[in-house]
């Protein structure tokens, strides 16, 4: 099989890559230009904003599957990035320039196009957490409270489609992500807990699927969560990648933090495939969830 991998940051693509050399599948690199490393290797570079040269390197590679790896800011949509014209004509058109809008939408052109935007974690299936306590250490009854309460705030943010994560501390949300990011998340609630422990729970937004934004711990995680005295973090199990995974619960048990992943099912009833932009929904009752 032939993939095409849309390289974002971090060590995700890089990971993708290695699995799909590993499985005997052609994986070609489309590297943005804003996000990836400059070693990343790389056949291929583009900007942001350049939709039309994506599509145009798919066709002439012969790719009709395409998974994005690594992140993206969301906030480089409001930097000084130049749309080309068929990217400048999809945002005008957006009602909401949210994630689920903005990748459906690309989503829906590339399909257009013949090109499949697909699972992102298909290559990186043995990466996801297990449910379950993966640290030496479990969750204290004071972060086991927090936890409780986070996921009901990742729930209730799950239906507005913003950021991932939510920093708990003393049963009180202290911070919600937005486009920052969750380190500059945990940052700013490490500033307004004054210095009390935080509990990290971050979510995979109930999406039924993961073609994007899929959350994503490692090294970088856990030093954070020394640098802001965060003690525990909850993951959705099954639905988060654990980069460097023996690194990460090492450095977690050294410095004493403990990392859960609980199973949860999609909710507020989105199904498995995304629905890309003029399809319409199949009809549910008002009391289903």
């Amino acid at each position: 099989m032939k993939y095409g991998i849309i390289a974002g940051n971090g060590r995700f693509p890089v990971l993708a890559l290695e699995s799909a050399r590993q499985m005997g599948d052609e994986a070609v690199v489309i590297a943005i230009r804003e996000e990836a490393a400059p070693e990343l290797e790389s056949r291929h570079w583009v900007s942001l904003g350049e939709l039309s040269r994506l599509i145009d390197i798919c066709h002439q590679e012969g790719i009709t599957q395409v998974m994005m790896a690594g992140q993206v800011k969301h906030s480089k949509i409001f930097s000084n990035i130049k749309p080309d014209w068929r990217l400048f004509k999809l945002l005008a058109a957006l009602p909401r320039k949210n994630t689920d809008g903005l990748i459906g939408a690309v989503a829906k052109v590339l399909q257009d196009e013949g090109i499949e935007l697909v699972d992102s974690t298909k290559l990186l299936k043995n990466l996801l957490a297990p449910e379950g306590i993966l640290t030496k250490r479990k969750p204290t009854s004071e972060e086991q409270a927090n936890i409780d309460y986070g996921r009901k705030i990742a729930d209730a943010l799950a239906t507005f489609d913003l950021g991932q994560s939510c920093a708990i501390a003393d049963r009180a949300c202290v911070a919600l992500e937005a486009m920052e990011g969750t380190d500059a998340m945990l940052r700013r609630a490490a500033e307004l807990a004054n210095n009390r422990p935080l509990t990290l729970v971050k979510s995979s937004q109930r999406r039924g699927h993961l073609l994007f934004d899929v959350p994503v711990i490692g090294l970088e995680t856990i030093s954070v969560m020394q640098q802001t005295n965060t003690t525990a973090i909850s993951i959705d199990a099954g639905r988060t990648l654990l980069l460097d995974r023996d690194d990460l619960t090492r450095a977690a048990n050294n410095a004493d933090l403990t990392i859960t992943a609980v199973n949860v099912a999609p909710a507020h009833g989105r199904e498995s495939k995304m629905r890309l932009p003029n399809e319409t929904a199949p009809s549910t009752s008002r009391g289903h969830q």
